[in-house]
């Protein structure tokens, strides 16, 4: 055990508990697809993805739901199909809805992100931003959530595709986190930029199956949480042109016996991570809480658990060290899916049986 994670561990047994706070849990609204991305386009007003490759708006209040005409056919075969969506900070209507989703290309799938306009219950301007270079005939690891900085740049994760030597190849899209500026332009000061080896979009690589995406606010840093084998999903702090080890280190096993994956669980010049989960828990997405409605958790990390069934909650220090775990609403026994803070402070969840609901004080 390296030190770094043997300072984690003594931090774990050391520090108290996550308090717990006083919260009720709600459903907003039930009979849904598979619904994989949520974001706010008003006070009271959802806009989701479902994976089979519809999108609707759900309003808080009522729960009724409408689904909206203008996606484009999306390739939904395994985990693929219609996946993240996301506003930039300060949306207004009739502003960009940015979407990620799995697309056709000459019969193999790849990871797009697109962008349209909302008018009425129709999507408009569909355009496609970047198509990735991520090409693979499996369905498997596209990914992908979608996260901005406060200076206006997009992040957006890509899976491996399921093919592991994508996460050191910095010649394809695959296995990395992506920047680029909302209306597809290349930013300047990414890492790889004007290296004929490596494709400029590229912020970060070595990663596996990145579902999880989120931006502090507060601390200015970019977090990702990703699926590791049979063990290893990892919470990582995304910094430009950092390689994240997969899958030359992991914490996992082969799903095919009691073998490490890899050389081991570190290597110079590869970065470790924050936090490890053995066994997997299976992360659907992240969430850095900010909101008022629930102040004790201010700065702590939420992701949905899809294999465990549970809402994880990571407390961090000032230095971003996890140094505390909680698993809520295990008696739900749902695959939680994506999260989304509302104007409120209340954490809205969605669920792979269709149903999304609310946590308030």
């Amino acid at each position: 055990m390296n030190v770094r994670n043997l300072v984690f561990w003594v931090l774990l047994i050391l520090a108290p508990g996550i308090s717990a706070a006083d919260y009720r849990v709600e459903t907003v609204t039930s009979g849904l697809g598979v619904p994989w991305g949520m974001t706010f386009i008003d006070a009271d007003r959802i806009l989701f993805t479902e994976r089979g490759g519809r999108a609707g708006i759900v309003d808080t209040r009522s729960g009724k739901v409408s689904y909206l005409s203008g996606i484009p056919a999306v390739k939904a075969e395994g985990q693929g199909g219609l996946l993240d969506v996301a506003v930039e900070p300060g949306y207004t209507s009739g502003g960009w809805i940015y979407f990620t989703y799995s697309k056709d290309q000459r019969g193999r799938g790849v990871t797009a992100l697109a962008r349209a306009r909302l008018q009425g219950q129709a999507l408009q301007g569909w355009q496609d931003i970047l198509v990735t270079q991520s090409a693979s005939g499996g369905g498997r690891h596209y990914g992908s959530r979608i996260a901005f900085d406060d200076q206006g740049y997009l992040y957006f994760s890509v899976g491996d595709r399921g093919d592991r030597p994508n996460g050191q190849n910095l010649q394809t899209h695959a296995g990395s986190v992506l920047r680029i500026k909302p209306d597809g332009r290349l930013p300047a000061d990414n890492p790889f930029v004007g290296m004929s080896a490596a494709l400029p979009e590229i912020w970060s690589f070595g990663h596996r199956n990145p579902q999880g995406l989120a931006w502090d606010d507060q601390h200015k840093r970019l977090w990702s949480i990703e699926h590791g084998p049979r063990g290893g999903d990892e919470i990582n702090l995304v910094e430009k042109g950092k390689n994240y080890g997969w899958p030359v280190i992991s914490y996992g096993k082969e799903y095919w016996g009691p073998l490490a994956v890899g050389e081991g669980t570190e290597r110079a010049g590869m970065e470790q991570p924050v936090k490890y989960y053995v066994p997997s828990i299976a992360p659907g997405s992240l969430l850095v809480y900010s909101g008022e409605a629930f102040p004790e958790w201010q700065g702590d990390l939420f992701s949905g658990a899809l294999k465990l069934r549970h809402l994880n909650q990571v407390k961090l220090d000032q230095a971003g060290r996890a140094i505390a775990e909680d698993r809520l609403l295990e008696d739900l026994g749902e695959r939680i899916r994506a999260l989304v803070q509302g104007p409120q402070g209340w954490i809205y969840f969605s669920t792979d049986s269709g149903k999304i609901f609310v946590i308030k004080p």
